[in-house]
């Protein structure tokens, strides 16, 4: 199914132009090397870019090497190959063996250079190509001294004219990946196009190194290996039993590859990519993820709004959408996930995610919705000293977690609520990013869209004991804020992990505290002195007559004690910025009148 969707997207590809020819993939180069006319002579064209500057890329040969003798490509290769210039470990001498194995190189490429002049007897260029090879203008040639072995060098005409990209030398070279990549004779059923054909082996193109993050060394990683017995099915190596044509195979790599290098259907998270695309052309419904504009956020909830069953939005917006998620083991390319759905069941899920995770900003009377990897990041440790979440600290994996929920309308992993809680007391810190990871992680059922989430804003008829306790405790610190302006270290900062996790334990002393502030209030601030006092007595009011404050709470009623805590703060902030809004406008009648 994925490598169908793959050449069904290269079709789409090839009619915009944008797919490279068969078995070309992007490469850098550092070094032209351009003929004259006959052939005769050839000069090095520096093109490493200076600091700052944008380095050469043009799509060139490439297929898949390994093995004791790898190959040469055709026309673009590194100073190994065109110029034997052996390899040299650093502070080491060159071996004898380095040099015999570059003189090995640049015969292949230059037997591979003359095989496609042969066969295009007539071609100008195929002519000067020949006389390069025939008559030594190839072997006589010194590399410059700063290039290494590891640098592309490029053959370019007198004209300017890239050779790589003749026609012919296109077909050429998609005619030598085929005799070598396809198996010994083998015919049969294509499983992708459904067709009898011949057969690969193997796989013809890699995934590029660096496509696929991953904190060790990277690599080119194939999609399908199966070169043990113990990995295939019977005991059978590589792609006996997923048979797949050349055509199929070739083009399926591709457009994964361009997908890869794409800056509009690509996510790269620490250690994945997910790419992503549509069977017809679609808005960036994935990019909102990551970059929440007002205006597109408001869109999905609309949508949302008006289809909130997922099997009505399917059918309203059936236009197939598929994502594909890649790790990286070795050498190989290990399939995260993989999504196939209709836009419209998309739309739904995305703004059920938005919808789900959004805070109330109390003080600005607006929501606020996070991207994709500040929710991630949030649930890593808080550095005081940076004022910032440290870099790497997350859970590892939490992010395609995430990314895989918001897709899918899944729930967000089970790990994430106690790792959550316990970084909020070991930090200290409770902001509307993780405020937004606890609304997720409390929603009883995200893929019901008859089962509500968590109040996004104060719940006054919320009775849950965890929830009355973190808003009993926001409304003690706002009455100790309130008497106490200058206080250095507020009863948040003392109490607030215990308060978290045994309130009973703490409250009554915080109680008795708060008396003494309300005193304090009557006396200076009478207004302030009767809202908090009547806001306090309201929220011990609610707790059960029976139970009381609880003893302990639950790893849930932790959660809902943040929620609650957070929710009052809002409310709060809500109440003093309509205030102070209120005051000014009667400032301003006044000034006017």
């Amino acid at each position: 199914m994925l490598l169908h969707r793959l050449t069904q997207y290269a079709a789409r590809a090839e009619a915009d132009g944008e797919l490279p020819p068969p078995y070309y993939r992007p490469k850098r180069i550092q070094w032209i090397l351009q003929l004259n006319e006959e052939g005769t002579a050839a000069d090095f064209v520096d093109r490493r870019p200076a600091k700052g500057e944008k380095p050469l890329e043009t799509t060139a040969p490439y297929a898949y090497r390994a093995g004791t003798k790898p190959p040469p490509y055709l026309m673009v290769d590194t100073a190994q190959y065109v110029l034997a210039l052996p390899k040299q470990a650093p502070g080491k001498p060159v071996t004898e063996r380095a040099i015999e194995e570059g003189r090995r190189r640049r015969d292949a490429y230059a037997d591979l250079l003359l095989a496609w002049a042969n066969a295009a007897p007539n071609d100008p260029y195929a002519t000067a190509v020949r006389t390069f090879v025939t008559t030594g203008v190839l072997h006589r040639l010194q590399a410059p001294q700063e290039m290494t072995a590891a640098d592309n060098i490029a053959l370019m005409a007198h004209d300017n004219t890239w050779l790589h990209l003749l026609p012919s030398v296109q077909d050429a070279w998609a005619a030598g990946v085929r005799s070598r990549k396809s198996g010994k004779n083998a015919a049969g059923l294509c499983l992708v196009c459904g067709k009898e054909g011949e057969l690969l082996s193997t796989i013809p193109e890699s995934i590029k190194s660096g496509a696929i993050p991953t904190a060790g060394r990277g690599r080119d990683a194939q999609l399908v290996s199966i070169n043990a017995s113990a990995q295939g099915r019977s005991g059978t190596l590589q792609l006996v039993n997923t048979p797949v044509c050349e055509r199929c195979g070739g083009r399926a790599m591709a457009a994964l590859n361009l997908l890869l290098t794409s800056d509009t259907n690509r996510r790269r998270a620490t250690n994945s990519v997910t790419v992503w695309w549509t069977q017809e052309p679609v808005d960036d419904l994935f990019g909102t993820l990551d970059t929440p504009t007002d205006a597109a956020v408001a869109r999905l909830l609309q949508s949302l709004n008006e289809h909130p069953d997922p099997a009505t939005a399917e059918r309203i917006d059936s236009n197939a959408y598929y994502a594909l998620t890649l790790g990286l083991n070795n050498a190989r390319a290990v399939v995260l996930d993989w999504l196939d759905i209709p836009v419209g069941r998309l739309r739904n899920h995305l703004g059920a995610w938005f919808d789900h995770h959004r805070v109330y900003d109390g003080w600005n009377h607006s929501y606020r919705y996070f991207p994709l990897w500040h929710l991630a990041l949030a649930a890593g440790r808080w550095d005081d000293k940076a004022n910032k979440y440290a870099s790497g600290s997350a859970p590892k994996g939490l992010e395609q977690e995430l990314l895989h929920a918001a897709l899918t309308r899944a729930p967000v992993p089970a790990r994430l609520l106690p790792h959550l809680l316990q970084r909020i007391r070991a930090d200290r810190r409770i902001d509307p990013p993780r405020v937004a990871l606890l609304r997720l992680a409390l929603h009883p059922n995200r893929k019901d869209h008859q089962v509500t989430a968590p109040a996004d804003r104060l719940d006054s008829t919320q009775l849950d004991p965890g929830y009355l306790c973190g808003r009993v405790f926001a409304i003690l610190e706002a009455i100790q804020y309130a008497a106490l302006p200058d206080v250095k270290a507020t009863i948040g900062d003392r109490f607030f992990g215990t308060a978290m996790t045994a309130p009973a334990a703490v409250f009554k002393t915080l109680r008795l505290g708060a008396n003494a502030h309300l005193k304090r209030l009557r006396r200076d601030n009478g207004a302030a002195h009767t809202a908090l006092s009547r806001r306090l007595a309201e929220a011990f009011a609610a707790f059960d007559p029976h139970d009381g404050i609880p003893v302990l709470l639950t790893t849930e009623q932790q959660a809902k004690f943040v929620l609650g805590y957070e929710q009052q703060r809002a409310a709060d902030f809500a109440a003093k910025a309509a205030h102070k809004n209120k005051d000014q406008a009667a400032h301003d009648a006044v000034e006017a009148g």
